[in-house]
């Protein structure tokens, strides 16, 4: 068994520790630090991300369409899409070694438009949104589903989240907790200008096209950790993309543990 061990900044620590945990298993490990410009070595069976989310983030745009599953070991601080911390080292090495872990697979989106003056990742697990410049006024936007007007959004951004991305910035703007497996995305107004802008669950199979008014000179194009200017007036299209994202758990672990541990939801004893 072959695993890179990922981190976005060097951690030689971190990952001196982990790749002595599982050598002592058999199992061969590889260093990868950044976006390697020189992609993944041959033959991995899986990738430690070693971090937070925001590290595991950078590893599914390395990993691409690989399919190669992720496990996220967090030496950072919340850490919701991370399985395991420095303390679960022994069970991480000895899960792997024997197997014993499910593999959820996660939604993943992309993003399509002809007026950003960037490149935009052609993978994205959380969100794509767009925001208005703190100096400008409210940010108009229509929206259309499967070219079906649906609304038009005024307020300081909007963000079309996957159910991954639902428990990010879409929940921190009031928007509902998917689950993985919903099938579903979520649009979710930031700062409404009116109450009567709610979040809206739609298919996964829609796609989704935003329409910037064109008096919006600037906004901001957001995907993930990336970003880059586009104008008003221009249309951008957000789709479910054709690939996944392969995510371990260890055992006993699930997305409700996740959201009752993370989000404080109860007690052990109500478990």
């Amino acid at each position: 068994m072959k695993i890179a061990l990922y981190t976005r900044t060097p951690n030689p620590e971190a990952i001196s520790f982990l790749a002595e945990k599982l050598n002592s298993r058999n199992i061969a490990t590889t260093e990868i630090c950044g976006n390697s410009n020189a992609g993944l070595p041959a033959g991995l069976d899986a990738l430690l991300s070693i971090g937070g989310d925001g590290t595991l983030l950078g590893a599914v745009h390395l990993l691409g369409d690989s399919h190669i599953p992720v496990l996220g070991v967090n030496f950072g601080h919340l850490g919701f899409l991370t399985s395991a911390n420095r303390d679960d080292a022994d069970l991480l090495a000895d899960c792997l070694k024997n197997g014993d872990y499910n593999v959820e697979t996660r939604t993943l989106l992309r993003v399509e438009t002809d007026g950003s003056d960037g490149l935009l990742p052609d993978l994205v697990l959380n969100e794509v949104y767009l925001h208005r410049p703190l100096s400008s006024a409210l940010m108009r936007v229509r929206v259309y589903a499967d070219g079906q007007y649906l609304a038009n959004y005024s307020g300081d951004g909007l963000i079309v989240a996957t159910p991954t991305g639902s428990t990010a910035y879409s929940l921190s703007c009031g928007g509902p907790i998917l689950t993985p497996d919903s099938g579903s995305l979520v649009i979710t107004p930031i700062g409404a200008h009116t109450l009567t802008l709610r979040p809206i669950v739609l298919s996964d199979k829609v796609q989704i096209s935003l329409l910037p008014d064109a008096a919006c000179r600037e906004l901001t194009l957001g995907t993930d950790s990336s970003s880059c200017t586009v104008r008003g007036g221009v249309e951008i299209k957000v789709s479910r993309h054709q690939h996944s994202l392969r995510l371990i758990r260890l055992p006993g672990q699930s997305f409700f543990s996740a959201l009752r541990h993370k989000l404080l939801w109860g007690a052990k004893s109500q478990q």
